[in-house]
Formats: C-alpha cells, structure tokens, sequence
C-alpha cells in the first residue's frame, strides 16, 4: 500500500497511538485492514480511548484511493460496532446493578450511569439507535440497557441501525475529502468535547436539584 500524507499540522494533533495505528494499517494488504477495522469498531465499545472513529474515517480514506472497498468498510465497521455494543449489552444483563456497586469497578463513570437512566426512562429504544451519536455515553447506554433487561432483538436492531448510519457518515467523509482525512478527526474531536460538556453539565445540574429537593424536604426540628 502507499503511504499515508497528513496536511502540515493534523499528525502533531493526532497523538502516537493514532498516527502509529494509521501507519500500520496503511502498510497492510487489504484483507488485514479490513479486519483492523472490524476489530477496532468492536473494542472501541469494550475500550472507549481507542480512537475507532478515526480509524473508520481514514478506512474511508483508504477507499477513496482505491485500496478497500467503501462498502465493505462500512459493512465491516457497522458489524464490529454492533457487535461490541451487544457484547457491553450482555455483560450489562447479566451484572445488573453489580457495575453500580461504589466499591467495584471504579473505573466506570457512575454519574453517566444516572443521565442514562433517566434518559432511557424517557427515550426507550430511540437512545439506542442515537447511541453512536452520544460521544461519552456509548458505553454506558450499552450497559445500562442490559441491566435494563430491555428486549435483545429490539436492542440489535436498533444499535444496528445507529452503527451504520454513523459509520456511512464518517467514512463517506473520509472517501469525499481525500488527503483532508484528518480534518475530520478534528470536528469529531470538537463534537465529542461539545457532547462531554453538555453531560457534565446535567450531571452537576442533576446534583445541585436533589440537593436543593433534600434541604426542602428536611422538617424543622
């Protein structure tokens, strides 16, 4: 395969992970590198610091050079991403409530657990096909859907559906702008940290209401 060209600038930003994954990848035949991006959409779930949707915008970019087929990009990212999100889906039925236990798995962001909840309370299987929209929450709509107990099938449809029509967009982007790949890295980036904001915000908003809910019930002695 040829090699890969940043535009002066992006690689800096991209970080050594990254910018090692995408020169490995670019050194592959194609049948690897199809299978790299099935199983980084996959671990993305399992994972969330691994950068999968980068690694699917510059698929898209390899398609656009005529080394991988678009279509089997998308089809491939779309499997792994369902995949591993029905993968956080079971480990989420069968722990339950566990995972919210403040005494074990520490590293998972209990707050979120909250907004998801509530969230899903209220948008049932809609969250589910909005879920690769949510930056920050994809892990954790996941397992708060399985602990939910909430139907498999409906579930694999619908995280189906939202794979794929994320994947088609960002690899569409990656196929369309060429050589500006990793421009689109940085507006996902900047999506991403928009997204993160606006949950810590509710998060805090949330906190400071049933603190405020607490001192108005309290009876006076």
């Amino acid at each position: 395969m040829r090699s890969v060209r940043y535009l002066p600038g992006i690689k800096a930003d991209m970080g050594d992970l990254l910018v090692n994954i995408v020169d490995w990848m670019s050194s592959l035949p194609p049948s690897m590198a199809y299978l790299t991006i099935l199983g980084v959409a996959y671990l993305e779930n399992l994972i969330p610091p691994i950068p999968g949707d980068m690694l699917i915008v510059f698929g898209g970019y390899m398609a656009g050079m005529g080394l991988l087929n678009p279509w089997l990009v998308v089809l491939l990212a779309t499997l792994g991403g369902s995949l591993g999100f029905l993968t956080m889906y079971g480990i989420g039925y069968k722990v339950g409530q566990g995972l919210l236990d403040p005494t074990k798995y520490k590293w998972l962001p209990k707050q979120k657990f909250e907004v998801v909840r509530e969230k899903l309370q209220k948008w049932g299987f809609r969250l589910v096909a909005a879920n690769r929209f949510l930056s920050g929450l994809r892990s954790v709509i996941s397992l708060t859907v399985g602990m939910a107990h909430m139907s498999v099938r409906q579930t694999a449809i619908w995280c189906t559906v939202s794979a794929l029509v994320w994947t088609a967009l960002i690899a569409g982007a990656g196929y369309y702008v060429g050589e500006n790949w990793g421009v689109v890295g940085e507006y996902l980036r900047g999506y991403g940290t928009i997204v993160t904001s606006i949950i810590v915000l509710f998060v805090l908003y949330q906190g400071v209401r049933a603190l405020l809910s607490r001192k108005n019930n309290r009876v006076p002695s």
